[in-house]
Protein backbone atom coordinates (compact mmCIF):
# COMPACT_ATOMS: atom_id res chain seq x y z
CA UNK A 1 0.00 0.00 0.00
CA UNK A 2 2.55 2.77 -1.46
CA UNK A 3 -0.19 5.55 -0.26
CA UNK A 4 0.50 4.19 3.62
CA UNK A 5 4.19 4.68 3.48
CA UNK A 6 5.85 7.80 4.74
CA UNK A 7 9.61 8.83 5.28
CA UNK A 8 10.30 10.12 8.86
CA UNK A 9 13.10 12.49 9.44
CA UNK A 10 16.03 10.83 11.35
CA UNK A 11 17.92 13.95 12.15
CA UNK A 12 19.27 13.37 15.61
CA UNK A 13 18.41 9.62 15.97
CA UNK A 14 22.46 8.56 15.02
CA UNK A 15 25.72 9.90 15.61
CA UNK A 16 27.70 11.84 12.76
CA UNK A 17 30.15 8.79 12.68
CA UNK A 18 26.86 6.29 12.02
CA UNK A 19 25.94 8.16 9.04
CA UNK A 20 28.33 7.33 6.57
CA UNK A 21 30.01 3.76 5.49
CA UNK A 22 33.83 2.09 6.64
CA UNK A 23 36.19 4.29 6.05
CA UNK A 24 37.72 4.22 2.12
CA UNK A 25 33.82 2.68 1.37
CA UNK A 26 35.51 -1.25 2.60
CA UNK A 27 33.39 -3.92 1.81
CA UNK A 28 35.64 -6.59 0.71
CA UNK A 29 34.90 -9.93 1.97
CA UNK A 30 37.74 -10.04 4.16
CA UNK A 31 36.48 -6.71 5.90
CA UNK A 32 33.44 -8.13 6.55
CA UNK A 33 34.67 -11.87 7.99
CA UNK A 34 37.28 -9.49 10.38
CA UNK A 35 34.26 -7.18 11.38
CA UNK A 36 32.04 -10.30 11.99
CA UNK A 37 34.31 -12.01 13.99
CA UNK A 38 34.64 -9.01 16.77
CA UNK A 39 30.32 -8.01 15.88
CA UNK A 40 28.43 -11.02 16.06
CA UNK A 41 27.68 -13.43 18.75
CA UNK A 42 29.08 -16.29 19.49
CA UNK A 43 25.94 -18.14 21.10
CA UNK A 44 22.63 -17.75 20.06
CA UNK A 45 20.38 -15.20 22.07
CA UNK A 46 18.54 -16.59 25.08
CA UNK A 47 14.71 -17.29 24.54
CA UNK A 48 12.49 -14.59 24.77
CA UNK A 49 11.53 -13.03 28.46
CA UNK A 50 8.64 -11.00 29.51
CA UNK A 51 11.31 -9.05 31.61
CA UNK A 52 13.45 -8.31 28.94
CA UNK A 53 10.71 -6.27 27.21
CA UNK A 54 10.83 -4.02 25.62
CA UNK A 55 14.32 -3.80 25.62
CA UNK A 56 14.82 -6.65 23.07
CA UNK A 57 15.02 -5.77 19.30
CA UNK A 58 11.64 -6.47 17.60
CA UNK A 59 8.64 -4.87 15.59
CA UNK A 60 7.89 -2.66 18.14
CA UNK A 61 11.43 -1.14 18.70
CA UNK A 62 10.53 1.90 16.73
CA UNK A 63 7.04 1.68 18.26
CA UNK A 64 6.83 3.40 21.56
CA UNK A 65 2.96 3.38 21.90
CA UNK A 66 3.83 -0.76 21.87
CA UNK A 67 6.29 -0.81 24.45
CA UNK A 68 3.33 -0.99 26.93
CA UNK A 69 2.00 -3.98 24.64
CA UNK A 70 4.36 -7.08 25.63
CA UNK A 71 2.64 -10.38 23.90
CA UNK A 72 0.14 -11.77 25.45
CA UNK A 73 1.58 -15.83 24.97
CA UNK A 74 4.85 -17.01 24.68
CA UNK A 75 6.05 -16.42 21.35
CA UNK A 76 6.82 -18.91 18.97
CA UNK A 77 11.02 -20.12 18.26
CA UNK A 78 12.03 -19.25 14.87
CA UNK A 79 15.17 -18.72 13.18
CA UNK A 80 16.71 -17.33 10.05
CA UNK A 81 19.51 -17.54 7.93
CA UNK A 82 21.24 -14.94 6.96
CA UNK A 83 22.87 -15.51 4.09
CA UNK A 84 26.28 -13.60 3.06
CA UNK A 85 27.24 -14.62 -0.24
CA UNK A 86 31.05 -15.07 -0.39
CA UNK A 87 32.25 -12.54 -3.29
CA UNK A 88 35.26 -10.70 -3.32
CA UNK A 89 32.34 -7.87 -2.68
CA UNK A 90 29.54 -9.68 -0.53
CA UNK A 91 25.93 -9.69 -1.14
CA UNK A 92 22.97 -11.34 0.82
CA UNK A 93 20.49 -13.81 -0.56
CA UNK A 94 16.96 -12.78 -0.09
CA UNK A 95 13.81 -14.47 -0.84
CA UNK A 96 10.47 -13.06 -1.89
CA UNK A 97 7.57 -15.27 -0.37
CA UNK A 98 4.99 -17.13 -2.09
CA UNK A 99 1.44 -14.64 -2.70
CA UNK A 100 -0.29 -17.51 -1.38
CA UNK A 101 1.08 -17.91 1.70
CA UNK A 102 -1.08 -17.29 4.96
CA UNK A 103 1.54 -15.22 6.80
CA UNK A 104 3.41 -12.57 4.88
CA UNK A 105 2.98 -13.01 1.38
CA UNK A 106 4.23 -11.49 -0.97
CA UNK A 107 7.15 -9.92 1.48
CA UNK A 108 10.85 -10.00 1.18
CA UNK A 109 12.08 -12.15 3.57
CA UNK A 110 15.38 -14.45 4.94
CA UNK A 111 15.35 -18.31 4.48
CA UNK A 112 13.66 -19.38 7.95
CA UNK A 113 11.05 -20.43 10.18
CA UNK A 114 9.54 -22.62 13.11
CA UNK A 115 12.69 -24.74 15.12
CA UNK A 116 11.18 -28.10 15.21
CA UNK A 117 11.59 -30.44 17.80
CA UNK A 118 13.80 -32.77 15.71
CA UNK A 119 15.97 -29.42 15.14
CA UNK A 120 19.29 -29.39 17.43
CA UNK A 121 19.59 -25.93 17.65
CA UNK A 122 18.53 -22.82 15.68
CA UNK A 123 21.88 -23.36 13.27
CA UNK A 124 20.42 -26.51 12.42
CA UNK A 125 17.07 -25.16 11.97
CA UNK A 126 17.95 -22.64 9.92
CA UNK A 127 19.97 -24.87 7.72
CA UNK A 128 16.97 -26.90 7.11
CA UNK A 129 14.55 -24.29 6.00
CA UNK A 130 16.99 -22.61 3.74
CA UNK A 131 17.53 -26.37 2.20
CA UNK A 132 13.39 -26.75 2.10
CA UNK A 133 13.03 -22.91 0.90
CA UNK A 134 15.37 -22.68 -1.36
CA UNK A 135 17.43 -25.91 -2.21
CA UNK A 136 20.84 -24.62 -0.64
CA UNK A 137 23.31 -27.31 -0.06
CA UNK A 138 23.86 -26.71 3.97
CA UNK A 139 27.53 -28.18 3.09
CA UNK A 140 27.98 -24.91 1.06
CA UNK A 141 27.31 -22.38 4.20
CA UNK A 142 29.82 -22.09 7.10
CA UNK A 143 28.23 -19.95 10.48
CA UNK A 144 29.66 -17.33 11.59
CA UNK A 145 27.61 -16.15 14.50
CA UNK A 146 24.18 -14.70 15.80
CA UNK A 147 22.53 -11.33 15.59
CA UNK A 148 19.98 -10.31 18.32
CA UNK A 149 16.81 -12.14 18.76
CA UNK A 150 13.98 -10.35 17.03
CA UNK A 151 10.89 -10.45 18.42
CA UNK A 152 7.69 -9.95 15.90
CA UNK A 153 4.28 -9.08 16.24
CA UNK A 154 2.73 -12.15 14.95
CA UNK A 155 4.53 -14.10 17.95
CA UNK A 156 7.83 -15.23 16.72
CA UNK A 157 10.94 -15.05 18.61
CA UNK A 158 13.40 -15.22 15.78
CA UNK A 159 17.12 -15.75 16.25
CA UNK A 160 19.27 -14.98 13.21
CA UNK A 161 21.95 -16.86 11.75
CA UNK A 162 24.69 -14.98 9.90
CA UNK A 163 26.43 -17.95 7.73
CA UNK A 164 28.73 -17.57 4.78
CA UNK A 165 27.94 -19.16 2.06
CA UNK A 166 30.13 -20.26 -0.80
CA UNK A 167 29.63 -18.54 -3.83
CA UNK A 168 29.36 -22.07 -6.01
CA UNK A 169 25.76 -22.89 -4.68
CA UNK A 170 23.27 -23.36 -7.08
CA UNK A 171 19.36 -23.05 -5.70
CA UNK A 172 16.21 -25.14 -6.01
CA UNK A 173 13.70 -23.16 -5.19
CA UNK A 174 10.40 -24.43 -3.51
CA UNK A 175 6.80 -22.92 -5.30
CA UNK A 176 5.03 -23.78 -2.43
CA UNK A 177 6.83 -20.74 -0.51
CA UNK A 178 9.50 -18.81 -2.32
CA UNK A 179 8.93 -17.33 -5.57
CA UNK A 180 12.14 -15.75 -6.24
CA UNK A 181 15.37 -15.27 -4.77
CA UNK A 182 18.21 -12.71 -5.38
CA UNK A 183 21.55 -10.82 -4.07
CA UNK A 184 21.30 -7.27 -2.94
CA UNK A 185 25.12 -6.35 -2.42
CA UNK A 186 26.11 -5.85 1.15
CA UNK A 187 28.05 -2.30 0.81
CA UNK A 188 24.17 -0.97 0.03
CA UNK A 189 22.64 -2.92 3.02
CA UNK A 190 25.63 -1.41 5.25
CA UNK A 191 25.30 1.95 4.31
CA UNK A 192 22.77 3.56 7.28
CA UNK A 193 21.65 6.40 4.56
CA UNK A 194 20.24 3.68 2.85
CA UNK A 195 18.04 2.97 6.06
CA UNK A 196 14.42 4.75 6.19
CA UNK A 197 12.49 4.81 8.60
CA UNK A 198 8.34 4.81 7.71
CA UNK A 199 5.37 4.49 8.81
CA UNK A 200 1.91 2.47 8.06
CA UNK A 201 -1.39 1.89 10.11
CA UNK A 202 -1.48 -1.76 11.40
CA UNK A 203 -4.93 -2.98 12.93
CA UNK A 204 -5.32 0.91 13.91
CA UNK A 205 -2.05 1.65 15.09
CA UNK A 206 1.06 3.65 13.70
CA UNK A 207 3.79 0.95 13.20
CA UNK A 208 7.35 2.19 12.62
CA UNK A 209 9.93 0.25 10.83
CA UNK A 210 12.81 -0.44 8.67
CA UNK A 211 12.80 0.26 5.18
CA UNK A 212 15.53 -0.29 2.29
CA UNK A 213 14.21 0.21 -1.18
CA UNK A 214 16.75 -1.53 -3.50
CA UNK A 215 15.71 -1.47 -7.50
CA UNK A 216 12.38 -1.41 -7.35
CA UNK A 217 12.10 -4.10 -4.39
CA UNK A 218 10.81 -3.35 -0.71
CA UNK A 219 12.67 -4.52 2.16
CA UNK A 220 10.85 -3.40 5.12
CA UNK A 221 10.03 -5.11 8.64
CA UNK A 222 11.55 -7.55 10.19
CA UNK A 223 13.83 -8.03 7.31
CA UNK A 224 15.02 -4.98 7.65
CA UNK A 225 14.76 -4.55 11.70
CA UNK A 226 17.46 -7.51 10.99
CA UNK A 227 19.51 -6.16 8.50
CA UNK A 228 19.76 -2.77 10.50
CA UNK A 229 21.23 -5.15 13.68
CA UNK A 230 23.91 -6.73 11.35
CA UNK A 231 25.10 -3.59 10.48
CA UNK A 232 24.53 -2.39 14.06
CA UNK A 233 26.41 -5.46 15.27
CA UNK A 234 28.93 -5.58 12.20
CA UNK A 235 29.76 -1.61 10.85
CA UNK A 236 28.25 0.66 13.56
CA UNK A 237 30.44 2.94 15.51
Amino acid sequence: MPGERRTEDEAGTASAAAAVPPAGGAFSLQDFLDRAARGLRPAPPDFFTLDAYPAVNGDHALSPEWHGEPPKRTPRHAAVLVPVIARPEPSILLTLRSAHLSTHAGQIAFPGGRVDPEDKDEVDAALREAREEVGLDSALVRPLGFLDGYLSRTDFWIVPVVGLVDPGFALTLNPHEVDEAFEVPLSFLMTPGNHERQAREWRGTLRHFYAMPYEGRFIWGATAGMLRNLYERVYGP
